[in-house]
């Protein structure tokens, strides 16, 4: 059986060319980064070559990127460590409806603490407007955090001119990128946010490794209280073979990164333009392809669910998903889809499909064909699907 893999939004494989870099980190380059020896020393270069390529990837300084365990880490160390710090000046804190469970659920355990949250809507392609962002600061607002780019429909949110309104007004900016991090460009010196969460695991490197980029002269409070790994931002030993893996990963990305977005956003749309064509009754969740990541496509096939779409393309072979793999479980419509005012019952029949390092043309053809049959299969036994119930009425 042909294996597909179209959920790179969820993890995507390891580049050979990582595997190679973090294999003397599996043998010889065993110390402690923290260790003073020759032991230590060895393995501390190796992490601050990897802090430089990552810096040198978003246009930041080395001094700027923190290192933690992954994209949950880095959003639950900028929100909460911004909350907490000495003298911040307000309570309040502004986010979107569309965010990473990481960030909900944060601002959700900084509600029970006695802070307010506010959660501007989108507009129906999934987008957050600059003018709800603007609407919904206060005196003592002491943060905004809006996603680059959303992980189930792809939406590109308009970061600058939120960002921009943001500094304006004294306040600090964070945006999870861990999505938009290697599909579309990020310059740091020119982005008006404060903090940025990335992760080692979307971008072709490990899982257990990702960072924050905290610009310079923004304090937080550390959410992780030990030894003086990270200045004293976060402490812990460094997990340092996957921190190796992300340099190698960024470093590569800053070669090769336009032509494989290219290739990407080529198959993408192959694949998105030939389901419409084959298959009626379909609906596109999000916005149209230049707002939104190259490699990702979130439609609802009506009259059909969702999770029953899943087991059935799994058993021929084609790995996507229905949502966030953070929600993966939850039988309710995704929060995402019902934010941006979709009709329950096409919410429930969404899947999400990302492309990414790997895939070709092959592919998606085979795709295409498999998901034509298993969505014919699906409504002949659908008792809401028209042709269905006209068939049992002869």
């Amino acid at each position: 059986m042909r294996k597909v893999y179209f959920d790179h939004n969820a993890t995507t494989p390891v580049h050979p060319q990582v595997r190679q870099a973090i294999a003397p980190y599996l043998d010889d380059l065993f110390g402690n980064p923290s260790s003073i020896h020759w032991a230590g020393r060895e393995v501390r270069k190796g992490i601050e070559d990897a802090r430089q390529e990552i810096a040198s990837f978003f246009g930041c300084q080395p001094l700027e990127v923190v290192f933690t365990s992954s994209g949950t880490e880095s959003d639950n160390l900028a929100i909460k460590g911004i909350a907490y710090r000495a003298g911040n000046g307000g309570r309040h804190i502004v986010t979107s409806r569309v965010e990473h469970p990481a960030v909900l659920n944060s601002r959700r355990f900084l509600e029970k603490q006695g802070f307010r949250v506010t959660y501007v809507p989108v507009n129906g392609q999934g987008i957050v407007e600059p003018d709800a962002v603007r609407e919904a600061l206060e005196s003592d607002t002491i943060l905004v955090s809006i996603m680059l780019g959303n992980n189930e429909t792809g939406a590109v949110m308009p970061i600058g001119e939120i960002g921009r309104m943001v500094r304006e007004a004294g306040i600090l900016m964070h945006t999870d990128a861990v999505q938009a991090a290697g599909k579309i460009p990020i310059d740091w010196k020119t982005l008006p946010v404060d903090l940025l969460t990335f992760s080692g695991h979307k971008i072709n490197a490990l899982k257990g490794a990702g960072g924050l980029i905290a610009r310079k002269g923004v304090e937080f409070e550390a959410s992780l209280h030990g030894g003086h790994q990270e200045r004293g931002r976060r402490g812990g030993t460094e997990n340092v073979v996957g921190i190796v893996a992300m340099g190698k990963a960024f470093s590569l990305l800053r070669e090769t990164m336009e032509e494989e977005v290219g290739e990407t956003r080529r198959l993408r749309d192959r694949f998105e333009e030939g389901l419409f064509h084959r298959i009626p009754e379909l609906v596109r969740n999000g916005p149209a392809a230049e707002h939104r990541l190259p490699n990702t496509v979130n439609i609802s096939f009506r009259y059909v669910e969702g999770e029953a779409m899943l087991l059935n393309l799994d058993m021929v072979g084609i790995a996507c998903s229905s949502g966030s793999a953070c929600t993966s479980g939850s039988l309710e419509p995704s929060p995402v889809l019902m934010a941006m005012g979709a009709d329950p019952t096409d919410a429930q029949g969404a899947l999400r499909f990302s492309l990414g390092l790997g895939n070709s043309v092959a592919d998606v053809d085979y795709a295409i064909d498999a998901i034509e049959t298993v969505v014919n299969k699906l409504r002949a036994l659908s008792p809401i699907y028209p042709r269905a119930r006209e068939a049992k009425a002869r």
